[in-house]
């Protein structure tokens, strides 16, 4: 009988080192972790922690690159009923600190190279004192179970309208968006696959990182993504999968290295977050790479929906039907409706990944659901066979004359042409139509603003086509690979008045 009878994640390292204790479970360049020793270790850890003051409850944060040492805190943490709050490492030290202050942690973990801000409460735990934690706790000492109803992480969302919210993760959420991966790809427990997406991140997390550990197959752990080591890493260690964000896939498919890269391990590329070039899908689909779409949130545990290896090369941009434990609605007169085929609909979401609620934010949680159903802020299109497209986010809509322009399908018709590199289009103020479109465009090549407005205009209806046009070197984007559009908005609004 197992001594620690909890159903949480972090019990997920012990239970699989009954079964399979000297496969190995993580990997980092030189250095591998077998499920055995991981037991040990976050079993250590687990009380270590409690020797810090540690309770059920407590919020335990990490900032630092993505690390054995990450996961390792993730499963101690969870296996002591504490919350585990990874950091985005690309903020600044005074964002840093207000997520600290906020959702009041009692440990900050980091790595090297972080800069701190000032004033923290919290026992920290630099990387030269962190072996000396594990090995300081005891590996004998008996768990309190943990339940999956209990929270378990605080994913902070991107504060693209404001403060960042703490998004409410339980340990019934992470276990069933496992499960939900599980029934779309087959993961294997002889797979070795990358951890190359951020661990701050939902899709770091909770897509082919934990459904691998699940099944008890290898991690390996990529710190820095950079395009070129990652597809020689793929080749060498013969990678079955990992899950991205569009730009990692773009960036790799344009790399020099690409053309003769050896992908032929891959069975699968989870990847989601953001809209995706046809013509990038394309590129590795042409190399043999399945690739798997996924529509999903931090506030959905990653999962909503994912297209099915039946269906997915003749559709590389649908982001596919929902997950079998998933339901999905649409938003029509205030309440939830069928979504009907054809017709545009903002996203409703219910199931047992839907997080708990935002961290200290009751109003912003009720605000976040209606009728039961959370709101996710996302407009999309379903096909009759039950697959879905994203259309556009609600509040990127342009609303231009009372007609609505969906951004994401004005940049798909410029994306068409070989000479855009990447664009994005925004609302902008408008004394006549109330507001109409400004477009960013990263060129590749020599591209006038009348040849790609001739384009759109014989591909769109003329309400769509943006009124003003920049020509910029690049888009200013998130950690996670998102155009930050309220900075494009800001940028826009500025250039228009001086113009």
């Amino acid at each position: 009988m197992l001594d620690n009878p909890g159903l949480g994640v972090g019990s997920w390292p012990w239970r699989r080192a009954r079964i399979t204790p000297d496969r190995i479970a993580l990997a980092q360049g030189d250095r591998t972790v077998t499920y055995r020793a991981l037991a040990e270790r976050t079993r250590r850890l687990g009380e270590a922690l409690r020797g810090l003051g540690v309770r059920r409850g407590d919020r335990v944060a990490y900032l630092g690159a993505n690390d054995i040492s990450a996961l390792e805190m993730f499963f101690a943490a969870g296996q002591i009923g504490a919350l585990f709050v990874p950091l985005n490492i690309r903020l600044s030290a005074v964002e840093i600190g207000y997520m600290l202050e906020d959702c009041g942690a009692s440990v900050l973990a980091y790595g090297a190279g972080m800069t701190l801000p000032s004033g923290i409460s919290a026992h920290l735990v630099g990387p030269d004192d962190y072996e000396q934690l594990v090995q300081s706790g005891s590996a004998d000492v008996a768990l309190e179970p943990v339940g999956l109803e209990e929270a378990a992480v605080i994913l902070y969302t991107s504060g693209t309208t404001g403060k960042p919210k703490g998004a409410v993760l339980t340990h019934g959420n992470l276990t069933w968006n496992t499960m939900n991966q599980l029934a779309h790809y087959d993961a294997l427990g002889t797979d070795r696959v990358l951890c190359i997406a951020p661990l701050f991140h939902v899709t770091g997390l909770g897509q082919v990182t934990m459904p691998t550990l699940f099944k008890g197959g290898c991690v390996e752990v990529v710190a820095r993504f950079e395009p070129g080591e990652v597809l020689a890493a793929i080749s060498r260690g013969r990678i079955a999968g990992f899950a991205a964000v569009p730009v990692m896939l773009k960036l790799m498919s344009e790399h020099p290295s690409w053309p003769a890269a050896d992908l032929s391990s891959l069975r699968y590329v989870n990847y989601g977050g953001s809209a995706v070039e046809e013509r990038v899908a394309r590129a590795w689909q042409d190399k043999g790479v399945m690739l798997y779409q996924g529509y999903g949130m931090t506030e959905t545990t990653a999962g909503v929906t994912m297209a099915l290896g039946e269906g997915a090369l003749e559709r590389p941009v649908s982001v596919g039907p929902p997950h079998f434990y998933t339901e999905i609605a649409g938003l029509r007169d205030d309440h939830a409706a069928a979504l009907v085929a054809g017709e545009p609909a903002e996203l409703l979401v219910r199931g047992a990944n839907v997080f708990s609620r935002y961290w200290e934010r009751e109003e912003d949680t009720a605000a976040s659901f209606v009728d039961g159903w959370f709101r996710t802020g996302d407009v999309v299109r379903q096909d009759p066979d039950g697959w879905s497209s994203v259309v556009d986010r609600v509040k990127d809509m342009i609303i231009s004359g009372a007609e609505n322009v969906y951004p994401a399908e004005v940049e798909a018709i410029m994306l068409q042409r070989d000479e855009v590199a990447d664009c994005a289009v925004v609302a902008v103020p408008d004394e006549r139509w109330g507001e109409v479109g400004a477009a960013f465009v990263v060129r590749r090549t020599g591209l006038s603003e009348a040849t790609l407005r001739a384009h759109l205009e014989s591909n769109l209806a003329k309400y769509k086509v943006p009124k003003y046009f920049r020509f910029v070197d690049e888009l200013p984007r998130s950690a996670t690979g998102k155009v930050r559009r309220t900075d494009l908005r800001r940028t826009a609004s500025e250039w228009i008045t001086e113009d």
